[in-house]
């Protein structure tokens, strides 16, 4: 896979790491999941036409952008995405997508400012999820996120031991290949002997809350959206096997009746390989065709 260009852009307060995969003349820019990074979209970049440049930011607090100051919050990163379209577009509409948290990140950017995206697509997310009124929001991130979560406060001996434990992962391992080592060795910082992760555990966590306690602001979004979208979304959930992300209730809720909001099943993938895994092809067809 080609090393990404990597730029420092400017945003509210600092500047944004951005992986730029491709230099064609048109424009697309992602937002990663929860703990991810940009390099997230390097196996969907290479299935792009040359045509294409795909921007794909460290969100604050990860990646390149681990020392971004806050605060953080979906509301903050949308800023962010829309900051970015103005300057990349210059004056253009560009193609917008998202995966998992990115995907919700995605959906209040297009629904704040369509007038900079020609499209959007949500990958494993974006939707409202269910969470009990009064839930322990920390405790349902431990759960649902599990060994991303924990692996945020541990440190390892070598970079190796880091891509060991990646492979240890059951979404991961059983489909390990190249695009998968190059974002899990893009994350790690830190000296050796103490090498870590560079996602923030508490920009991690302040984000997770905001997602699960906003249900009612992801619902007005999705009604109000105006740019031509589509949900695409694994049968697998975050540990390569069920449950999915994203419960077929919600989903049957939110891609039919009063919502132009059409979606997709990805055979054969999992929540963290319809991006990183085979089914990268397809992803990168549908948004290419979406608009």
């Amino acid at each position: 896979m080609d090393e990404p260009a990597e730029l420092d852009l400017p945003v509210e307060g600092g500047t944004l790491r951005v992986l730029r995969f491709g230099d064609g003349p048109r424009t697309a820019l992602a937002a990663h999941g929860i703990t991810a990074s940009g390099m997230a979209f390097g196996a969907l970049a290479r299935h792009l036409s040359d045509e294409w440049s795909l921007f794909a930011p460290d969100l604050r607090g990860r990646g390149g952008s681990t020392d971004t100051p806050g605060p953080y919050g979906l509301d903050r990163h949308a800023g962010d995405l829309c900051r970015l379209a103005e300057g990349l577009g210059a004056g253009a509409p560009v193609a917008l997508a998202g995966h998992s948290m990115g995907a919700y990140v995605a959906l209040l950017a297009a629904a704040r400012s369509p007038e900079l995206f020609d499209r959007l697509l949500l990958v494993d997310g974006g939707l409202p999820l269910p969470v009990p009124p009064g839930a322990d929001l920390d405790g349902i991130l431990d759960v649902t996120l599990g060994p991303a979560i924990v692996r945020l406060g541990r440190t390892y001996e070598t970079d190796q031991d880091y891509v060991d434990f990646f492979r240890a992962h059951p979404a991961l391992g059983p489909d390990w290949n190249a695009d998968v080592e190059a974002y899990v060795r893009y994350d790690l910082t830190g000296p050796e002997g103490a090498r870590r992760s560079k996602a923030r555990e508490g920009a991690v966590r302040q984000d997770g809350r905001d997602l699960l306690a906003s249900g009612d602001r992801f619902a007005a979004d999705l009604e109000r959206l105006s740019v031509p979208a589509l949900l695409l979304h694994a049968p697998l959930g975050l540990l390569g096997q069920e449950p999915p992300m994203l419960p077929a209730t919600v989903i049957e809720r939110w891609t039919g009746g009063s919502v132009d909001l059409p979606a997709e099943l990805v055979e054969d993938s999992n929540h963290y390989t319809i991006l990183l895994g085979a089914a990268a092809k397809t992803v990168a067809e549908r948004f290419t065709g979406l608009a």
